[in-house]
Order: C-alpha cells, then sequence, then structure tokens
C-alpha cells in the first residue's frame, strides 16, 4: 500500500485548496492508498533564517513536519496563487523540512526519491496555474517527481460546494488524481502494496 502525505500551502478557514487537496485524497484512499491529510496551520513554524537555525537549531514543529514527509512515498500538494507563485506558507514549510538535522544527514533526504501530484484552486479564471509553475520547478529542484497532470480550479469562491467540487466533470479529474499517484506509487514501488 502507498503511502501518500496530502496537504495545501494555505491554512485560512475554508481554504479552497485545503478542500482540493481533500478531494484528491479521498480518491487516492478509494483507489488503496494509505492517505494522511494535514493543514499547515497546525505546524505553525517562524520564516526560514540559517542564523536563528545554527543558533537553535530545527524547530520541534518542523522535525514533526519533515518525520511526517519522510514517511511517505509520495504528496498530493495544492497551492494558492501569490503574484504568480505558491505560498509562502508552503515555501517556508519546504524549506524547513528540506534541512538537514545532523552533519552526517544528506541534504533533502525527506524529499528525495518521491513523488507528487500538484493542483491549485483560486477566485481567478485561471485556477492558481500560474503558480502550478513554480511549484513543479520547487519540488523538482529538490528530487521530487511531479506527474505531469495537474488541476486548477478558476473561479473558486462558486466552484465547491460541501466539501465537493460542483463540477462533477472537475471533482472526478480531482479524485483521478490522487488515485493515479497511488497507481503510479504501487508500478514503482511495487513492495508498498
Amino acid at each position: 500500500m502507498s503511502k501518500i502525505l496530502a496537504f495545501s500551502g494555505s491554512a485560512r478557514k475554508n481554504s479552497f485548496n485545503q478542500q482540493l487537496v481533500s478531494i484528491a485524497a479521498r480518491g487516492a484512499q478509494a483507489a488503496g492508498a494509505d492517505v494522511t491529510v494535514i493543514n499547515l496551520k497546525d505546524f505553525p513554524m517562524p520564516i526560514f533564517n540559517q542564523d536563528d537555525e545554527t543558533e537553535h537549531g530545527m524547530p520541534e514543529i518542523a522535525q514533526q513536519l519533515k518525520k511526517l514527509i519522510s514517511e511517505h512515498d509520495g504528496f498530493l500538494i495544492a497551492s494558492p496563487e501569490y503574484n504568480s507563485s505558491c505560498s509562502p506558507l508552503l515555501i517556508n514549510a519546504i524549506t524547513w523540512a528540506s534541512r538537514a538535522n545532523t552533519p552526517d544527514e544528506v541534504p533533502l533526504s525527506a524529499f528525495q526519491g518521491k513523488y507528487a501530484s500538484i493542483m491549485a484552486a483560486s477566485p481567478g479564471a485561471l485556477g492558481g496555474l500560474r503558480g502550478l509553475v513554480t511549484l513543479r520547478m520547487l519540488l523538482g529542484n529538490i528530487d521530487v517527481t511531479v506527474l505531469p497532470e495537474q488541476i486548477a480550479i478558476g473561479k473558486a469562491y462558486s466552484a465547491f460546494e460541501q466539501g465537493k467540487i460542483s463540477d462533477e466533470i472537475k471533482h472526478n479529474r480531482a479524485r483521478e488524481i490522487g488515485a493515479n499517484l497511488h497507481t503510479l506509487l504501487t508500478k514503482l514501488k511495487p513492495e508498498v502494496e
């Protein structure tokens, strides 16, 4: 069974991106994956500063997030778009989790050899699509293979109803993205079945 960690780059109450990644997570679960859905608001971390890290080490909450990331085979990630990029919250979380805790730890060890599917939701017509370009590049640069398929849900204020996407085709597509990540992980890593 594949282990997938699902989270969004938004800590807002009733976040569209948290709703979207939860839909994809349910698709992965239905396909047979062991899915853990988290909310980054439950992992409040300071903005990364290398001087603070040198003086105080990695915060306990960042270590908890890094451990979760290390324990999973793949990720479902949804991010709002900020200035044509992914969210600062998401970048900060990834930055902390990418850091080594000990001098002998391999850099980026929590992310190496992992796979991800990405998605976005936004009130704008493009649905956060531009931010996914940056997120794809960021993940690729830290050795995460990002699947080519993605989804961007535009006009998010009217797109979600009671934890579902009102457009059934888009709703099913989000679920398929989660299921497809599980399928890939089980093919690439048969020992996870």
